[in-house]
């Protein structure tokens, strides 16, 4: 009992548990040596100090003691156990000089890393870590070369995926293009979890969908619920025009995947699916949600999204509330709204007019369209004949025979406006044409009077000669 209670006395006065005892240079210590430094205590080098003299000639252990320091973020002790397994290896440790290039690439010393790595290379030329390392701290000084080092584990590693690790690199350096062009040259079969990750991206970027289709479906055979994969599973088949398929995969983004974070995009994409399947109201409700994601994920303007929800009111052939939605969001809450959005809003009135078949409805459909014009060139003076000449239109096409001369002031004004210009552009001749050519036709038809017609018709000739109608009245008798 006695000696019992002396060697836990010896435990405690130590500060070292009997889990942690030195292991005669074993495998075991690292991980005891590891819960040393993760348990950060006062007297580290003592405790340090037999698992040290029991490893001082084993290079690896020496090597994993360091990583564990530069993991814990002590890179002075991570150095030195790293020039330890250099001494114990008479300098031909890869593991060490890659822990020391790490140490440099952490302190923003590319050239040292670089340095250390090539060390590293030279130490062990088929171990790929120090390739890698040195093409992706060499990428940011000369990617042409750091893509060099790597071929050169080709010559030594034939059964690994140089592209692969191209593409990763290109990834990295936000070359989309790049990291196309060589993860394609891998069967997508080949490709690790992540690479598909970035060789999906990569796809989207640079409109490969066939490919990142192949990636998605790759990626998904490998993790179901990854939510990276179904996203681009949706939005790859929708880019390659399979609907049907791509919607099954709104429901298995959006509620069977782990850890998903919504963007705008993704409900913006989801409402483009139904829409195609013509599904329109849940197409609204996807663009919807979408307007609603206001942090980090808010990726898309807001104009993109609103603009879809009126192009789906409108292939729902819902009118009424196409134009409700674009006055609200385009004009009456727009701080800044613009002559064209104006002058589409009259545009909406017009085809709502075209597409109902209820002469009440188009009716009033037209008289909107109308005081469209009418305010468009109330609020923008410089385009008062362009609001003027659709104003004409607007009422030469509720009045098609002319009986009540709807259109006519309007022409006239256009007239009144353009007529006593020096210099006309081309868009005034086909103004002053077109308006010429109405109040001839209202002349002849509705007014019966041939000379009121011809004076019309010869005001045409001297802006334009070619113009068939006008010679025509001009030849009758």
């Amino acid at each position: 009992m006695k000696t019992m209670k002396y060697l836990f006395a010896m435990v405690l006065a130590t500060g070292i548990s009997t889990s942690a005892m030195a292991q005669d240079g074993t495998q075991a210590d690292i991980a005891a040596v590891r819960n040393i430094i993760n348990s950060k205590p006062a007297d580290l080098d003592k405790q340090m100090k037999p698992f040290l003299k029991a490893n001082k000639k084993n290079a690896d252990n020496l090597v994993a003691f360091g990583r564990a320091f530069y993991e814990a973020g002590d890179t002075a002790n991570a150095r030195a156990y790293a020039d330890l397994a250099l001494t114990a290896s008479k300098r031909k440790s890869a593991g060490a000089y890659v822990l020391l290039g790490d140490i440099a690439a952490k302190g923003d010393d590319g050239g040292e890393a670089a340095l250390q790595y090539e060390q590293a290379i030279m130490a062990a030329p088929t171990e790929p870590e120090a390739y890698y390392k040195y093409a992706l701290i060499y990428r940011k000084r000369d990617r042409e070369g750091a893509m060099a080092k790597l071929d050169e584990l080709k010559q030594h590693r034939s059964d690994i995926d140089i592209d692969a690790i191209k593409g990763h690199i290109s990834s990295l350096s936000g070359d989309d293009a790049e990291a196309f062009k060589y993860y394609s040259r891998v069967p997508v079969e080949r490709l690790e979890r992540g690479h598909l990750v970035e060789f999906g991206r990569a796809c989207f970027f640079t409109g490969h969908f066939k490919e990142g289709a192949a990636a998605a479906g790759q990626g998904l055979k490998i993790a179901p619920r990854n939510a990276n994969f179904n996203r681009y599973a949706m939005m790859f088949n929708y880019e390659l025009k399979d609907y049907e398929k791509a919607k099954q995969y709104i429901d298995r983004y959006f509620h069977h995947t782990d850890s998903a974070k919504f963007s705008d995009a993704d409900y913006y994409y989801a409402g483009l699916i139904h829409e195609a399947v013509k599904e329109y109201p849940e197409a609204i409700a996807d663009y919807e949600r979408a307007l609603k994601i206001e942090d980090e994920n808010a990726i898309m303007e807001d104009e993109k999204i609103l603009e879809q929800i009126l192009n789906a009111h409108i292939a729902n052939n819902d009118y009424p509330k196409a134009i409700g939605h674009y006055r609200h969001h385009f004009i009456t809450n727009n701080k800044k709204p613009s002559y064209k959005n104006h002058d589409r809003l009259g545009k909406l009135y017009m085809e709502h007019a075209g597409k109902t078949e209820d002469p009440a409805v188009r009716e009033k459909a037209m008289q909107d369209a109308d005081q469209a014009y009418r305010e468009m060139g109330e609020k923008y003076a410089d385009l008062l004949e362009y609001a003027t000449y659709m104003r004409a239109s607007v009422n030469s096409q509720m009045d098609p025979d002319q009986s009540k001369g709807l259109a006519k002031p309007y022409y006239e004004k256009l007239i009144e406006l353009i007529a006593p210009k020096a210099e006309k552009s081309k868009g005034d001749i086909q103004f002053l044409t077109t308006s010429y050519h109405y109040l001839m036709a209202y002349s002849y038809f509705t007014e019966k009077s041939l000379p009121k017609a011809k004076e019309f018709a010869a005001k045409i000739l001297e802006i334009n000669p070619g113009y068939q109608p006008a010679q025509q009245m001009m030849d009758l008798k």
